[in-house]
């Protein structure tokens, strides 16, 4: 279980500007895609997105 814990382990310190942004931006992306597949397969959405389904197959 010790080397488990020193595998995950980060040396928070030694972070540089670059890792710092990396970090934040994966977080913020996961959270949005989280939000965005929770907003499109509610229940409650269904109607409103299922009329839009076939848009790419419509020809103008």
């Amino acid at each position: 279980m010790s080397s488990l814990i020193d595998y995950f382990h980060t040396d928070w310190e030694a972070m540089t500007t670059t890792d710092w942004v990396g970090t934040i931006l994966t977080v913020v992306t996961f959270l949005l895609m989280v939000g965005l597949y929770l907003y499109v397969l509610r229940p409650k959405n269904r109607d409103k997105f299922e009329s839009h389904k076939n848009i790419p197959l419509d020809d103008d």
